[in-house]
């Protein structure tokens, strides 16, 4: 490989026109595709599409029209229920129900919804519950006890403390929250410029903290990326003092983000939350083996020396870890395609082409740039680096190494004991994820957020679905069969095939066939009564069993399981067919609390749905049963969109139906946003555990193919291992949620954590060979090799620091993990092996 990387060294050195045109070329034609992008931060398709929950999901809010929402409160300390807040809510709905993209059906405010209650005769009433704006404070005061007394609104619509009341917006894409959202916040802005009286507006919702992070994260991948580069460039200044010499590696890790991020975009696919991260995760990949080459260069460089024959040299020394390290990284990287999440994928997929892509531009960009420097610049170079040892960084490396190999036992007792901690601290760690977290605590979103919730019954919904089996419907169809089967008389025979013949065809329904039958019963004759009879009950039967949300025992359970889940103290309200009969029901009886029950009969469960369709608002009937009765939902309301939380509610309903068997031939499933974060977070964790898994496993053979020996392929493994598990047993011990960034660096991790080992391993075993001295051979480690990878580790470790002022939490995550892990893994690089080489000396180098 020497001799290939000499060669590859010199045409490019002999190119060099030829690799900057050809370069400038290929970036030029990804800047080209950079104006096609597309943005995509819905968590919904973290899954595939043809994921079986997901494709529930969809299904279930096109069965139930339930819609995504933008979720606009208004909070008064003072209380809602006076005229001025309630004059601008009904201001607001007006605003809102001419917006575009808009379902003004489902729009949700104190102006749009009905009071129910009792006429003066004894009748229904439904009128509008805020016709228009009070005139004085009596008026108010009249509607906060009209909307009291609907449960459906109550903590929904309206707080229980009468401090909040909030407007629901429904969309009719929810890509289009974030515009909607700053349209309502111009309006509310307009208004309290005008108005003061103590109302503070917030606007929160899923939809809405999703779209407004593809927002943000757009604005930040074009200043995180640019910073992080510049905070890289003035620290490879710092130890070079060199502007010519250092930009070299600068345009090697911009041409790969941008060519990376430019094939991607080309290829079609969208820029997602993961894929927004391949700048960040690239650039300081791509400058790692520059550095490596940079160090070694300015240490072996003198004046009057021929730049090409020094570069080819360095190229022909470090053209071996340089590969396998790039090799390993891809690996660690590619391995997120084994994990069941698309956009993960897309990640592993990019990043890994990224990083042999960013190997490739080096050993030809590199080589031919040097080769193309002035003599001025080199002797600059020449004159600040007479004496690397005695630098500041030199001197601190062999300090450095004196400390690991004079008290190696020492060390490695202490990394024994981190070791154990860590895997204690792993097994602390807690799963969630919730992307209103996303963002900052004092992001407005956030503090809308807590705000709400606070004040409601809470902001993220689920959806508990259930529906009838087919078994009891087909037990009944047997029934029937087997009745038809039996002789009639020869007049009835024909009359009743002429009856089915028009019920096959759909021109008579069930309830018809019914009717029919129960007609000719009259003019049936002895013989054919009483077959007829039969048939007429299992009709009936079959009806039933079409319509088992009319069956009180039904609704009955479903009302037991809402008391059940209030009282858990995980759910802040749930909502059902059974709330809308109650409340029907109590009215058409005395309006009195104490007939707040749900009928005894079918029969009069049906009434109570009869007369709720005589309301303003009747299509809100089928937000919770479908129109044959067979399915109903149940809308749970939760004040935390944390997955830990939703899984909680998940057992708790499993709990439940074990102790509790559900009506016969019914079963449920789950729906809503809240759901499927937990769906998704389960699959990219139990992935991201393969994935490591197997790219540990890869990385491991890599090793020992590389140095073909076990046991320098073992000792190449300790950084890697320890630096993953001090990361998650942090992770653990500090209470920090295991969510989609931390697992993702654990890619990172094995990529960076090994190219360290490569790199000092590499130069071990070839210094040791040349010096034959164990001691000679660790202070020539702690000199050049060690400053390499010092100046590695720092450049990364602090270049990042611009992340941690990101308003995304995400990125700050990424930028204290980036810096933690090239710090840990330095340090145990620089510690760990040549302790333990120095322990194992004899078994290492036989």
């Amino acid at each position: 490989m020497t001799q290939a990387a000499a060669l590859i060294a010199h045409i490019a050195t002999q190119k060099r026109k030829t690799v900057f045109w050809t370069v400038a070329a290929i970036v030029l034609l990804a800047l080209i595709q950079f104006p096609r992008i597309s943005i995509d931060t819905d968590p919904e398709n973290m899954l595939p599409e043809d994921n079986i929950e997901r494709q529930f999901h969809n299904l279930t809010k096109d069965t139930f029209a339930m819609r995504d929402t933008v979720v606009v409160g208004v909070v008064n300390e003072q209380g809602i229920y006076n005229p001025t807040t309630l004059a601008t809510i009904a201001q607001l709905t007006d605003y809102a129900d001419g917006l575009d993209g808009v379902v003004n059906s489902d729009l949700l405010s104190l102006a749009t919804v009905d009071n129910i209650s009792q006429s003066e005769n004894g009748a229904l009433r439904f009128e509008w519950m805020m016709p228009s704006p009070p005139a004085d404070l009596p008026a108010a005061q009249q509607i906060q006890t009209n909307a009291e007394r609907l449960p459906l609104l109550l903590d929904t619509l309206v707080s229980g403390d009468a401090k909040a009341a909030a407007v629901y917006i429904a969309l009719e894409d929810k890509n289009t929250s974030w515009a909607i959202a700053k349209q309502v916040t111009t309006f509310l802005d307009q208004q309290a410029a005008s108005i003061d009286n103590g109302d503070q507006w917030h606007i929160t919702g899923l939809p809405v903290a999703e779209d407004r992070f593809g927002v943000e994260m757009f604005i930040q991948m074009g200043i995180s990326a640019p910073l992080a580069g510049l905070m890289i460039f003035a620290l490879l200044w710092l130890f070079f003092r060199n502007i010519a010499f250092i930009t070299a590696p600068m345009i090697v890790a911009m041409a790969t983000v941008i060519i990376t991020m430019g094939a991607l975009i080309g290829a079609g696919f969208t820029v997602h939350i993961m894929s927004s991260m391949i700048a960040i995760f690239l650039m300081p990949i791509a400058v790692v083996d520059s550095v490596h080459i940079m160090s070694e260069f300015s240490d072996r460089y003198k004046q009057g020396d021929d730049p090409n024959q020094v570069i080819e040299e360095v190229m022909g020394h470090l053209f071996t870890p340089m590969l396998f390290t790039s090799i390993t990284s891809t690996v660690g990287f590619l391995s997120l395609m084994l994990t069941p999440i698309p956009p993960v994928q897309i990640f592993g997929a990019f990043v890994g082409g990224g990083i042999l892509l960013a190997f490739t531009l080096t050993i030809i960009f590199i080589p031919a740039y040097i080769s193309g420097m002035s003599a001025d610049n080199l002797a600059k170079l020449t004159a600040h680096n007479t004496d690397p040892a005695q630098s500041t960084l030199g001197r601190f490396v062999q300090r450095f190494g004196t400390m690991a190999t004079h008290h190696g036992s020492t060390w490695l007792a202490g990394f024994a004991v981190i070791f154990a901690i860590s895997i204690f601290g792993i097994s602390k760690i807690q799963i969630n994820d919730n992307p209103v977290r996303w963002f900052k605590s004092d992001h407005q979103l956030r503090v809308a957020d807590r705000v709400l919730n606070h004040h409601f019954a809470g902001t993220y919904d689920a959806y508990l679905v259930f529906q009838t089996s087919s078994e009891t419907e087909q037990s009944a169809q047997q029934a029937l069969t087997q009745t038809l089967a039996q002789p009639l008389t020869e007049d009835s025979q024909q009359w009743l095939q002429t009856q089915l013949t028009l019920f096959d065809s759909g021109s008579l329904s069930t309830s018809d066939l019914a009717l029919a039958i129960d007609d000719q019963l009259f003019e049936a004759s002895a013989q054919d009564t009483p077959l007829l009879e039969a048939l007429l009950e299992q009709l009936d039967n079959i009806s039933s069993a079409n319509k088992v949300f009319l069956a009180p025992e039904t609704l009955r359970y479903l009302d037991n399981l809402q008391s059940h889940l209030r009282d858990s103290g995980l759910v802040g309200k749930s909502n059902s067919l059974a709330d809308v009969v109650k409340t029907v029901n109590r009215e058409l009886r005395s309006g009195a609390d104490s007939d707040f029950v749900l009928p005894d009969t079918a029969n009069a469960v049906a009434q109570t749905l009869l007369q709720y369709q005589s309301s303003h608002r009747p299509q809100d009937l089928w937000h919770f049963v479908t129109p044959v009765y067979r399915q109903g939902l149940l809308w749970l309301q939760l004040t935390s969109g944390d997955n830990q939380v939703m899984t909680a509610v998940i057992n708790v309903v499993a709990d439940y139906v074990a102790e509790n068997p559900l009506p016969d031939g019914m079963n449920y499933q789950w729906a809503g946003k809240a759901y499927l974060n937990v769906v998704w977070q389960k699959a990219m964790v139990e992935g991201m555990i393969s994935s490591l898994i197997g790219a540990f496993i890869t990385v491991l053979i890599i090793m020992v193919v590389l140095f073909r020996s076990l046991w320098f392929g073992l000792l190449a493994m300790l950084p890697l291992t320890l630096t993953i598990t001090l990361i998650y047993g942090l992770v653990g011990l500090t209470g920090k949620d295991y969510d989609m960034p931390i697992a993702i660096l654990s890619a990172l991790t094995l990529g960076l954590s090994v190219d360290f080992a490569i790199h000092f391993i590499e130069r071990l075993r070839a210094t040791y060979a040349e010096k034959k001295q164990w001691h000679a051979t660790l202070t020539a480690m702690f000199d050049e090799p060690g400053r390499a990878i010092s100046r590695n580790a720092i450049v990364i470790a602090v270049g990042f620091t611009p992340l941690l002022f990101a308003p995304l939490v995400p990125y700050i995550t990424v930028g204290v993990l980036l810096a933690s892990i090239m710090a840990i893994s330095a340090v145990v690089t620089l510690i760990v092996i040549p302790a333990t080489a120095s322990l194992f000396r004899t078994a290492l180098f036989k």
